[in-house]
Order: structure tokens, then C-alpha cells, then sequence
């Protein structure tokens, strides 16, 4: 009798350690779930003060949640100028002092090349030119683009006589602004050539950007360093080739007049 009632009391006080484990572990799926829920509502700086907050309470600071990549912030904004390397500028800080001055230097190359984009638009609606040439201008350049039928017969990369101004005007202008680099690109369409002279669309387009940049260079205000001619052949249309029209809108020759200063995202990552 008496070992039958110890036997029942064993029974009644069974061992509950194993319930500190699997509360445990429902906490943490329950925290999985939260972070996932929040994840899935992108706000950069809700998530930030989360991972700190599990961090911190489950790993003292560190552990899954640990970000080693500094969220973007102003001292880390800066700008890219051409005689700088990725390596000078990456997750450098400026000084505010250092912001305000590239700032005012952005600003004012903003300026030079909006009153060279008048000029350039003034020379094109004095000379009636409206539908061979026009401007583009960005983050990165301004773009002067000029139809081919405005420089050029059909197959040839020899200037017309009376396109030859064109080409001279433009390079009066440039001289005015000889501190940026330019870019001479020339472009076909998609219909092959092969003759005694040209041996594909390649050689027409590259053949075309260094014959618009030799009278550029006829100017010596232009700084010869400051140059370049590349030929894009078909490969960079602007409009579809499966019609005339477009097709003619492809066929141009682009001088891009590039900006020296890029801005940068956080880390030194351009944009």
C-alpha cells in the first residue's frame, strides 16, 4: 500500500524544466514574425531602431540583425569631379565648409552650361535648324544632337561645304568654355554598309565623329586633351529602326560637353 501511494505521488510532480526552453523558443518565433512584418514596410529608419532594439535585447548589440553598413547621412554625401578617384572620395566626410564649396562650384558649372545651351539654341532658331539640330541637357551633360542629313550624304563621312559652318559655330562656342570635356560620338542605323571605303557601320560612325571633330580642332581655343571621337555604329539607337523615320533619327552625330561634377550617394556610390 504505501509503495503504491509513493508511486502516485511521483506521477503528480513530474518534471516542467522542459517548458523554460519552449517558451523560450515561441518568444523568438514571435519576435521572427514581428521583424518580418515590420520588414515588409520599407522604412529605412523604423528598421534601423528595430534591429538596434533585438539586438541589443537578445544578443547584447550584436548578432543576426548586425549591420555593418552605416545608413546614409549627409556627412557622407559628397561629389565626384574628374580628377578624383573613388578611392579619395569612398565613405569620406565632408566638412560642411567642404559641402557649401562644392556646392557653389556645382551651382555655378550649372549656370556656364545653361547660358552655352542658350547660345547654342539661339544659333539653331536664328539659322532656321529646328528640325536637324537641338539640345539635351542633364546631370551629366549637355548634348547637342545633329541629324546626319545635316552634315553628311548618304554613305559619306566628308562634311558638306555648306554644313561645314555648323561645325565651326559650334567650335566658336566651345572655345568660350575650353575648361569641359567633350565627346564627338557618331551613330548609323541598322542598315549594313560595305564599300571600298567603309567597311561597316562601325567605321562610317567612327569614321563621322572624327571628321566633325577635326574642324572643332580648327579653333585654337579648343584644348586638344579636352577631345575625343567614338563611333557607336547601330548599337545606341534613339528611336526604332523598323521605320524610315526612326531610322533617320538614329543616324546623327551627338557632341556631349560633360560635366565635372557627379553627385554621390552615401559610401561614395555614384549616381
Amino acid at each position: 500500500m504505501s509503495k503504491k501511494h509513493k508511486a502516485h505521488d511521483h506521477d503528480e510532480h513530474m518534471d516542467e524544466s522542459w517548458l523554460i526552453p519552449y517558451a523560450d523558443l515561441l518568444t523568438l518565433l514571435l519576435a521572427l514574425f514581428i521583424v518580418l512584418f515590420a520588414t515588409s514596410q520599407v522604412d529605412a529608419k523604423k528598421f534601423e531602431e528595430l534591429k538596434q532594439s533585438f539586438n541589443s535585447a537578445l544578443n547584447g548589440g550584436t548578432g543576426f540583425f548586425e549591420n555593418h553598413t552605416p545608413a546614409p547621412s549627409q556627412d557622407n554625401v559628397g561629389v565626384k569631379t574628374k580628377d578624383s578617384s573613388d578611392s579619395e572620395i569612398k565613405k569620406r566626410k565632408l566638412s560642411q565648409a567642404e559641402l557649401d564649396e562644392l556646392e557653389k562650384r556645382m551651382q555655378q558649372e550649372k549656370r556656364e552650361l545653361e547660358n552655352l545651351k542658350e547660345k547654342i539654341d539661339g544659333y539653331i532658331e536664328k539659322n532656321g535648324l529646328t528640325t536637324q539640330l537641338r539640345t539635351e541637357m542633364n546631370d551629366r551633360e549637355l548634348k547637342l544632337v545633329i541629324s546626319d542629313n545635316a552634315l553628311f550624304a548618304s554613305g559619306s563621312a566628308t562634311l558638306r561645304p555648306e554644313s561645314q559652318q555648323i561645325a565651326v559655330t559650334v567650335g566658336d562656342l566651345l572655345g568660350e568654355y575650353n575648361q569641359y570635356e567633350v565627346v564627338v560620338a557618331g551613330h548609323t542605323d541598322n542598315v549594313p554598309i560595305k564599300t571600298a571605303q567603309f567597311d561597316s557601320n562601325w567605321d562610317l560612325s567612327a569614321a563621322r565623329a572624327l571628321s566633325f571633330m577635326k574642324v572643332l580642332l580648327t579653333n585654337d581655343k579648343i584644348d586638344e586633351k579636352m577631345l575625343s571621337a567614338v563611333g557607336y555604329a547601330e548599337f545606341r539607337p534613339m528611336d526604332t529602326n523598323d521605320t524610315e523615320l526612326g531610322r533617320s533619327k538614329n543616324r546623327r552625330v551627338e557632341v556631349s560637353i560633360l560635366r565635372k561634377f557627379t553627385e554621390l550617394g552615401s559610401a561614395g556610390a555614384a549616381q
